[in-house]
C-alpha cells in the first residue's frame, strides 16, 4: 500500500474543500503534473461566502480577484523541509464565476499547457518534507508574494507566500499536491493526509475535529488551534 505525506493545513481561517482525493483519484480527473492526489482549498468567510461582491460582473462576466476572500491570505508551509523550487512572474488574472466567461476559459485550457508549467501552475513553491522526502507543491500563489528562496529551510507554519489567481485557476485559492519529483514535468503524485483540523459539512449541522484525514469535498475546514 503507498503511503502518504502528512501535512498541517497550509493556511488559517475556513477554506472550502474542492476537487478532493476522498470523492475521486484522480482527483482533479487527470493524472499528469503529479496531481493525482492533489486538492484544492477556497477560502470562505465566516458565512462561507468565497466572495464580498456579487453583481452583474458574476453573472456574465470575468471580476477582479481582489473581491475574494482567498485572495491575499498568507499560504505557510504544511511541513518541515526545505525549499527547493520558487517559480513567481506569473501574473494574477481576472476570476470566473460566470458560465460565459467560463466557457472561455475551458476553451484555453490546451493552450496554457503548451506553455509550459508556469502558465499551468502559476507561480508556485516546491517544499521537500524533511520526514520522508516528498515533494509538496504549493499552487497558484499571488504575483511578488513569495517569501522564500530556494535552499531556505522552513518548518510547518512558515510563511511561503499569499493566495493568488495565476496560472490554471478560475479563481483565488491554493492548490496542494505530494509527488515524488521536484520536476512537475515528470512527477507521480503522492497521496496526502492532513493533520489537526476542524471540519464543518458537507452535512449541514455537522462538525468535527480531525486528527488525520482528507477533508471531504465541499467541507469547510480550518486547523485546530
Amino acid at each position: 500500500m503507498e503511503s502518504s505525506v502528512a501535512l498541517a493545513l497550509p493556511f488559517a481561517g475556513r477554506w472550502l474543500v474542492q476537487n478532493s482525493p476522498a470523492r475521486r483519484v484522480p482527483s482533479h480527473g487527470v493524472d499528469v503534473l503529479g496531481q493525482r492526489y492533489a486538492i484544492d482549498f477556497v477560502g470562505v468567510d465566516d458565512r462561507g461566502s468565497t466572495a464580498t461582491t456579487r453583481d452583474w460582473r458574476t453573472a456574465l462576466a470575468t471580476e477582479s480577484p481582489e473581491r475574494f476572500v482567498a485572495f491575499g491570505r498568507m499560504i505557510v508551509s504544511p511541513v518541515d523541509g526545505t525549499v527547493v523550487a520558487v517559480h513567481d512572474g506569473e501574473p494574477d488574472h481576472e476570476a470566473r464565476r460566470s458560465p460565459f466567461a467560463l466557457l472561455g476559459y475551458a476553451a484555453g485550457q490546451a493552450g496554457r499547457l503548451r506553455q509550459g508549467i508556469g502558465a499551468v501552475a502559476g507561480n508556485h513553491v516546491i517544499v521537500q518534507d524533511a520526514a520522508g522526502g516528498m515533494f509538496v507543491a504549493l499552487v497558484h500563489l499571488r504575483v511578488a508574494s513569495l517569501r522564500v528562496g530556494v535552499g531556505d529551510t522552513v518548518r510547518a507554519g512558515s510563511p511561503l507566500g499569499e493566495c493568488g489567481n495565476s496560472g490554471n485557476s478560475t479563481q483565488p485559492h491554493v492548490h496542494v499536491q505530494a509527488m515524488d519529483s521536484v520536476d512537475l514535468a515528470v512527477a507521480r503524485g503522492v497521496p496526502i493526509v492532513f493533520t489537526r483540523y476542524r471540519q464543518w459539512g458537507p452535512q449541514r449541522g455537522v462538525t468535527r475535529d480531525v486528527s488525520a484525514g482528507i477533508p471531504d469535498e465541499r467541507a469547510v475546514v480550518g486547523p485546530l488551534v
